[in-house]
C-alpha cells in the first residue's frame, strides 16, 4: 500500500515509502524472481571468459554466412589484448571502435577491456566534425576500423586535426565466407582501402602476431571505466558517460536474471542493432555472450536480410527499436514466414506505439513482445516487461532487480510522488554511471539528492509498472498548458492508414507553441489532413489537436539506430527549436 509522500534527503537516496519498507513493485514481481537478487560487480571481460570456458565449441556469431566459435573469438581476444599491451595500451588509455557490426566488434571489445584500457564507441556514420569532437573530448589515442575507404578516409583526417595517434585496420575479407571473400575485393574494388603499414597505421595481422598471452590486469570493478558511451544526456552537446566494469557487469546480470526464458548455450540472438549503441552493446552482445548464445550479426538493418535470417537461423530473442518492428509489421514480405521461433521480442530505444505492437503481434503471431526502458547513463536497462509475467500495454515494465525508480515532483525536485501521479523519473542502482567524463558540472546537474534525474516524465501504477509520458524537453507548452507529443502520436497511430508519425511543438507568436504532426501513410493508402483531424476529435483534447498535419510520401527521417528523429525532421522543415 502506498504511504504518504516523502521528501527526499538532499544527500541520501530516499527510503521506500511503502509499508514494511517494501518497494511497490516487489509484491507483484513475476514468480521465481526477487528484486533482492544478489547483483555482483566484476571485470566486464569475465562475461566472455566464463562463456568461453562453458561453451568453447558453440558458435558465438554468424556473419554473412561465416560462423565464429567462442574458441576462435577467444583466440583473437587474447591476441588483440597482448598486441595492444606490447604497444603501451593499459589503464587510462582510450581505444575507439569505429565499426559496424562485425566479429571484429566483439573481438576488440573484450580484447581492449583485458588490457585495462577503456573502450570508446563511435558511430561509423559520424561526420568528420562529430568524430573530431568525440576523439578530443574522450582523449582517444587509437582507433579500430575496417579497410573500407568510407571509414579509413575519415579517420585519416583525424591525424591532422586531433590527438589521434594510431589506426588499426581490420581486413573485411578475413571475416567473409567463401566465395564472398574472393569476390569482395573485385566487386567492391573502389571501396577497399589500401593503407601502408607505418607508425600510424597498424594492420590487424601485425597486431595479433603474438602468443595470445596478455599480462593479467587488476581491475577495480566499482571505479575503473570499461566504456565511455556518448550521449546527449539531458542537455547540451554529447557527453561521455563513464560506465564502469561494475556498472556493465551488473546490468548484464540484472537483465539475464530478469529474462527467465533464456536457455544457456541454446538460444539464438538477432543482432541487427548496432553495437556502438548502448542498448545493443548490453542486451545483444554482452547478454548473449553471458548465456552462450549465437548472435546473427547484421552490419545494418535491411528488412529482406533480417527476414531471411529468421528463416535460416531461427532466432529466439529479437531486440529492436520500434521502427524495426513497424517495418516488419507493415511489410508484405512477412507473409508465409514462420516466426514461431521467437520466445521474446524486446523493444527499446524509443516508445513502442500500441498500434505497432498490435500489428506486429497480428502479423507474426509473436505475442511476447515487451517494452523496456533505459538510458546511456544506466548501462542502459532500468525497467523491462517480464518475459514470464504480465505485460501491460503502454508500460515499459517493472524496475529490474536492485533498481529503484522514484517519481519526483518536478516543481520542487525532491518530493516523491505516489502511484498514478506524473513526475520526473529518477533512478538509482548498481548500473548507474560514475558520471560524465571530464564534466563535473553536467554530472552535478544530473545527480541530485542521491538519484539520477532522467529528464523523462512518467508514473508508476499501483502494481509498480512504469509508464512514460514523454521527455521533459519534448513537452509542448501552449499558453501554459502542458501537452505531451507521445500521447498524440499514440492516437494518430490508431488510424488504419498511418505507417509512422512524429508530433512536435512549433513556435507560435500567439500561443507560445502549437502542435504539428508529420505523417507517412501506408503504401497504397490515401488519407487527408481533414480525415486525420476528424479521426482524432474523440481521441485528443482541443488543445492537443494538431494545428497542422503534414503528409509525406517518403519515410520520416531516422537516427542511425533507426529511431524516428524529431530533431532531423524539424531541421528539414527549417523550424528552429529553443536551445
Amino acid at each position: 500500500m502506498i504511504g504518504t509522500v516523502q521528501t527526499m534527503d538532499k544527500t541520501k537516496p530516499a527510503r521506500a515509502i511503502f509499508e514494511n519498507d517494501q518497494w511497490l513493485w516487489e509484491k507483484y514481481y513475476p514468480a521465481g524472481l526477487s528484486w533482492h537478487a544478489p547483483i555482483l560487480k566484476k571485470p566486464l571481460f569475465h562475461v566472455f571468459d566464463q562463456a568461453l570456458a562453458r561453451y568453447p565449441d558453440n558458435d558465438l556469431c554468424d556473419f554473412q554466412g561465416k560462423a565464429f566459435s567462442y574458441k576462435k573469438i577467444g583466440q583473437y581476444v587474447n591476441w588483440i589484448a597482448e598486441g595492444l599491451q606490447k604497444r603501451g595500451v593499459k589503464k587510462g588509455i582510450k581505444v575507439g571502435l569505429f565499426l559496424p557490426n562485425t566479429p571484429y566488434s566483439i573481438m576488440f571489445f573484450y580484447g581492449i577491456l583485458k588490457t585495462g584500457a577503456t573502450v570508446v564507441n563511435y558511430n561509423p556514420l559520424y561526420a568528420e566534425r562529430e568524430l573530431a569532437h568525440q576523439i578530443e573530448d574522450s582523449e582517444t589515442d587509437i582507433m579500430v576500423t575496417l579497410d573500407i575507404s568510407f571509414l579509413t578516409d575519415k579517420v585519416e583526417k583525424m591525424f591532422h586535426s586531433t590527438r589521434l595517434k594510431k589506426m588499426i585496420i581490420c581486413p573485411m575479407t578475413e571475416i567473409l565466407p567463401f566465395p564472398k571473400n574472393l569476390l569482395y575485393p573485385l566487386v567492391k574494388a573502389k571501396e577497399v582501402a589500401h593503407v601502408e603499414a607505418d607508425h600510424r597505421h597498424l594492420p590487424l595481422r601485425d597486431l595479433v602476431n603474438n602468443q595470445g598471452q596478455p599480462e593479467p590486469v587488476m581491475i577495480d570493478a566499482a571505479n575503473d571505466i570499461a566504456v565511455l558511451q556518448y550521449t546527449g544526456g539531458t542537455t547540451g552537446v554529447p557527453k561521455g558517460a563513464m560506465l564502469t566494469h561494475g556498472n556493465l557487469y551488473a546490468n548484464v546480470q540484472q537483465t539475464v536474471y530478469w529474462v527467465k526464458s533464456i536457455e544457456p548455450g541454446k538460444d539464438v540472438m538477432m543482432g541487427v542493432l548496432p553495437f556502438f549503441h548502448v542498448f545493443a552493446m548490453t542486451v545483444v552482445m554482452n547478454c548473449a555472450v553471458w548465456a552462450g548464445m549465437k548472435i546473427i550479426l547484421h552490419p545494418k538493418f535491411v528488412l529482406d536480410d533480417v527476414l531471411k535470417s529468421v528463416k535460416k537461423h531461427r532466432p529466439t530473442f529479437f531486440p529492436a527499436v520500434p521502427a524495426i518492428f513497424n517495418a516488419i509489421a507493415t511489410s508484405p514480405l512477412v507473409r508465409g514466414i514462420d516466426f514461431s521461433c521467437l520466445k521474446f521480442c524486446m523493444s527499446g530505444g524509443a516508445p513502442l506505439p500500441g498500434e505497432v505492437k498490435r500489428l506486429f503481434e497480428e502479423k507474426t503471431g509473436c505475442h511476447n513482445i515487451g517494452e523496456g526502458y533505459g538510458l546511456t547513463e544506466t548501462s542502459p536497462v532500468v525497467a523491462f516487461s517480464p518475459s514470464n509475467g504480465k505485460i501491460k500495454n503502454g508500460s515499459v515494465g517493472m524496475p529490474i532487480p536492485g533498481t529503484i525508480v522514484q517519481i519526483i515532483d518536478r516543481d520542487d525536485g525532491v518530493s516523491v510522488l505516489p502511484a498514478g501521479e506524473k513526475g520526473e523519473v529518477c533512478i538509482s542502482g548498481p548500473q548507474v554511471m560514475k558520471g560524465y567524463f571530464n564534466n563535473p558540472a553536467e554530472t552535478a546537474e544530473v545527480f541530485r539528492h542521491g538519484y539520477l534525474h532522467t529528464g523523462d516524465v512518467g508514473y508508476l501504477d499501483d502494481e509498480g509498472y512504469l509508464f512514460l509520458v514523454d521527455r521533459i524537453k519534448d513537452m509542448i507548452i501552449i499558453r501554459g498548458y502542458k501537452v505531451y507529443p507521445r500521447l498524440i502520436e499514440e492516437a494518430i497511430y490508431k488510424h488504419p492508414s498511418v505507417e509512422e508519425c512524429v508530433v512536435a511543438g512549433v513556435p507560435d507568436a500567439e500561443r507560445g507553441e502549437t502542435v504539428w504532426a508529420w505523417v507517412k501513410p501506408l503504401a497504397g493508402r490515401t488519407v487527408t489532413e481533414e480525415d486525420l483531424k476528424k479521426f482524432l476529435e474523440d481521441k485528443v483534447s482541443p488543445i492537443e489537436m494538431p494545428r497542422k498535419i503534414i503528409l509525406r510520401d517518403k519515410p520520416l527521417p531516422r537516427t542511425d539506430v533507426g529511431k524516428l528523429s524529431k530533431k532531423a525532421l524539424l531541421a528539414e522543415e527549417g523550424i528552429k527549436q529553443p536551445a
